[in-house]
């Protein structure tokens, strides 16, 4: 199991996006943007985040660039998640850092298609 933090002010977002992955049998955190994300990830291990791209206090971004600044967080994958769809987007996501870009809404099979990729599966 691992511990995969979700990043999104939206509630409703990390509501969905946790239910998705708790029933992968991960363990979830939630943050609402990304300096409360940081605060929360030091010090832990984790398999994985979810970031979404638009956030007060510290966008998605930025987040991912402070976390490949670092040298804790810095092989940890990251899925950028977003309403913001332009080839752009998906661009300045990758030259961040982030593993993989989705775009909002996200269907559930994807979603935990891309978990398991990069979070890896439960055994059963």
């Amino acid at each position: 199991m691992a511990r995969v933090m979700i990043v999104d002010d939206a509630v409703t977002v990390r509501m969905y996006h946790r239910e998705l992955v708790e029933a992968l049998g991960h363990q979830v955190v939630e943050a609402e943007n990304g300096i409360e994300a940081l605060e929360k990830a030091l010090g832990a291990d984790w398999g994985l985040f979810l970031v979404d791209v638009n956030m007060p206090k510290m966008d998605g971004y930025r987040l991912v660039r402070e976390m490949r600044a670092g040298e804790e967080l810095r092989a940890v994958p990251v899925v950028m998640v977003s309403t913001e769809a332009g080839p752009g987007d998906r661009e300045q996501a990758w030259a961040a850092g982030a593993n993989f870009y989705l775009v909002k809404p996200v269907r559930p099979e994807t979603l935990q298609a891309v978990v398991r990729a990069l979070a890896g599966e439960v055994a059963s």
